[in-house]
């Protein structure tokens, strides 16, 4: 049989996927983060947030005290971008800035306690759905798509989410 045209469940095979395969796996992709992001979507609406605010809250309550260049390089957006989202967040009592004591120049980033029951309710609705496709799919599949997802990764990526996994082992 041609390695290319084997079952897709065959690992072997998957190292030949074809361009269609390879688009199937990409609108997957696409259609599983609408799904993950669904449910904290409709929570932070009624807020008047989006996924930006989203982003800011898990990283912040991730990594307590985190500086904004911290953040910024997390999350890959302008100083503007990531300003004007802080701004909101911190005007309604979710996350608090602080003067670095060593670095005056520095801002450190905190969760409020309301910050942190909104992060909490938005990760419960992710866990919630990633328990589900996870405990459905399988305890290989969970491996492997976590071998996948780190090699999608670019290399800074890798090593940022390899310190911020290695920081709360």
């Amino acid at each position: 049989m041609d390695r290319r045209t084997s079952s897709p469940s065959s690992g072997e095979a998957l190292l030949f996927l074809t361009d269609e395969q390879l688009r199937q796996g990409i609108e997957a992709m696409f259609f599983a983060y609408r799904g993950f992001t669904a449910d904290p979507d409709r929570i932070l609406a009624d807020m008047a947030y989006g996924r930006a605010h989203h982003r800011a809250i898990h990283f912040i309550g991730r990594a307590p005290s985190t500086t904004v260049n911290n953040l910024l390089n997390i999350l890959g957006v302008t100083k503007q971008s990531l300003n004007r989202v802080l701004r909101t967040l911190i005007a309604d009592g979710l996350v608090e800035s602080k003067v670095g004591r060593v670095d005056k120049r520095e801002r450190h980033l905190n969760l409020t306690q309301a910050g942190r029951t909104l992060e909490q309710t938005l990760s419960d609705a992710q866990r919630a759905r990633m328990r589900a496709a996870f405990r459905d799919a399988g305890p290989d599949a969970v491996a492997g798509f976590r071998t996948v997802l780190e090699a999608m990764m670019d290399i800074e990526m890798r090593s940022a989410y390899g310190r911020l996994k290695d920081s709360t082992s």
